[in-house]
């Protein structure tokens, strides 16, 4: 079984704290940021950053739909991290200045693979569709920021 990731990024024309905390705002912002790949949004526990238990549902291929409950963490500044109670999932989003008025925006996910074929056409394409998942989700993050 080998580690699987993905990792999306963009630079935003808004400042970091207001792109975190629109990233950490689980019970407002963050469901209007999802692309048509979420469903199923429910804020369990919390609603922002540390301490939120969030629950969606992924479907990354027409197939293939993740059932996910994140637990968020916020282990440094400018970082959340969703571990799935349901998997080995991890997404890690970061947020940084990136010069005046502008940020940094990098999510990476990890998880198990599968193993055998399987698991090397989950490694060879799984990233690049949920990195063009989140490419969807950033520019939403975007055009929500940048108004």
């Amino acid at each position: 079984m080998a580690q699987v990731e993905a990792t999306a990024e963009r630079i935003i024309a808004a400042d970091a704290e207001t792109v975190f905390d629109t990233l950490a705002d689980y019970s407002g912002a963050r469901e209007k940021l999802l692309p048509e790949h979420f469903s199923a949004y429910e804020v369990r526990e919390g609603g922002d950053g540390e301490g939120t238990l969030v629950h969606w549902k992924l479907q990354a291929t027409s197939k293939r739909v993740r059932d996910c409950l994140l637990e968020v963490t916020e282990p440094t500044d400018g970082q959340l991290v969703e571990k799935d109670r349901n998997s080995s999932m991890v997404t890690t989003w970061t947020v940084t200045p990136a010069g005046e008025g502008r940020s940094r925006a990098v999510v990476t996910t990890v998880w198990n693979g599968a193993g055998g074929i399987g698991g090397f056409f989950e490694k060879t394409f799984a990233p690049k569709g949920l990195g063009r998942i989140y490419d969807a989700l950033l520019a939403n993050l975007a055009a929500h920021v940048e108004k």
